[in-house]
């Protein structure tokens, strides 16, 4: 992790990074629930979902995304804020042992109230091993100009 000023003026329209990789794990569902209080027998009930569709447990779509954006945390921009996030889908199931990346790629810029500063938006597609988006969102920034 490493710090690096990114002004406004810096991003550029189509710009793209790729994160590393995160094998998901069983671990990672148990603290998950623990921590989110959701005991869904989609998540932690493998007996039970061997008789549904699905076949298996699915990853909580709300740590995939967290899993997800923590793996774009590698560089930490002083010069921007977040603003949240929209258009949050959760596009294909993720399951124990797969694999995600993020791929962020830079899709708007624009004003904002303060004049000293600009929106940029991100938007993130949470990828796994076999190149299926498994979930997308926008990451909206408020970045300092120069």
């Amino acid at each position: 992790m490493s710090f690096k000023s990114t002004f406004f003026e810096d991003y550029k329209l189509d710009d793209k990074r790729v994160t590393l990789g995160r094998t998901i794990t069983e671990t990672d569902f148990v603290v998950h629930a623990g921590h989110t209080g959701d005991f869904f027998p989609h998540h932690m009930d493998e007996e039970w979902c061997k008789t549904q569709p699905f076949g298996q447990r699915i990853a909580h779509g709300t740590m995939v995304f967290a899993i997800g954006i923590g793996l774009t945390a590698s560089e930490i921009n002083p010069e921007a804020f977040s603003k949240g996030y929209d258009r949050m889908r959760f596009v294909k199931p993720v399951h124990i042992g797969d694999t995600i990346h993020s791929e962020i790629t830079i899709s708007e810029k624009g004003g904002a109230k303060k004049p000293d500063m600009g929106t940029v938006t991100e938007h993130v597609e949470i990828i796994n091993q076999r190149g299926e988006v498994v979930l997308v969102c926008d990451h909206l920034l408020l970045v300092k100009k120069k």
